[in-house]
């Protein structure tokens, strides 16, 4: 089986999407036939790979994943894409827990032909994004170097741990830490280093070792439909990607 980390903070602009799109994009490249799945509704990991949002999302349809998977510009990479409908998201998000079984289930069945796969979830605390965590095996934290990181970890941390309690209840995996990522890190800012302090003094190693910079680049990539890898390939938001693709291989 793949390894299959969900990216998942509760907030929006943490770097979330940009993160899901580029480590699939670096894991690709390193030769690692990698799957992205979009499971958040505003289908920007869809889009920013320049594909487009299907009508009926695939974790609600029977249909096995391998008939939706699009091939992106990226070789080994491949897109599940999102979907927008209402319909399809209100039927993931307000799924009872044997819904949400169900959805795992569908997805587990079909991705064992992948080395990573890779789950963008919705900036939400909401079944949604448990439906996500429940899915993976790891999850990898994004957060912004800004004063309020601490507070939204604290609360995504939490919903962990209700998922490791469902888990265990069910004597299935433990959802392990793949890591937390400092991103649109600034050096020059005195409150960045200071959030950084904080971070690496309460989480220590599962903190990668890897920042992601603030750079122009990195936001204007998705508008393009293209990874950074592509887009500025000799950036230093490409190199921290890399950078991060290494880190997250070498703990497989």
């Amino acid at each position: 089986m793949p390894r299959t980390i969900c990216i998942a903070n509760q907030k929006g602009g943490v770097g979330k999407t940009t993160t899901a799109i580029n480590l699939a994009a670096a894991l690709a490249s390193a030769g690692h036939s990698t799957l992205l799945i979009d499971m958040d509704p505003q289908c920007n990991a869809t889009s920013g790979l320049g594909c487009r949002p299907v009508e009926r999302h695939p974790l609600v349809m029977e249909e096995a994943l391998r008939h939706w998977t699009i091939p992106s510009e990226t070789e080994k990479l491949f897109v599940l894409p999102g979907s927008r409908s209402f319909r399809d998201v209100d039927q993931l998000a307000n799924a009872d827990d044997a819904a949400s079984r169900r959805v795992v289930d569908h997805l587990r069945q079909d991705i064992g032909r992948y080395d990573y796969v890779l789950i963008d979830s919705p900036p939400s605390l909401g079944q949604l994004t448990q439906t996500a965590l429940a899915a993976a095996d790891e999850v990898l934290m994004p957060i912004q170097c800004e004063y309020f990181a601490m507070e939204g970890l604290t609360q995504m941390i939490h919903i962990i741990r209700q998922v490791i309690q469902s888990r265990a209840s069910r004597q299935a995996a433990v959802l392990q830490f793949a890591g937390i990522l400092l991103t649109m890190y600034d050096h020059n800012l005195e409150l960045t280093q200071e959030v950084e302090r904080q971070v690496r003094e309460f989480f220590g190693e599962i903190v990668f070792f890897t920042t992601i910079p603030r750079e122009v680049e990195l936001a204007e990539a998705p508008s393009h439909g293209q990874t950074i890898l592509e887009y500025a390939p000799r950036s230093r938001g490409c190199r921290a990607y890399v950078e991060l693709c290494m880190e997250v291989m070498d703990a497989a």
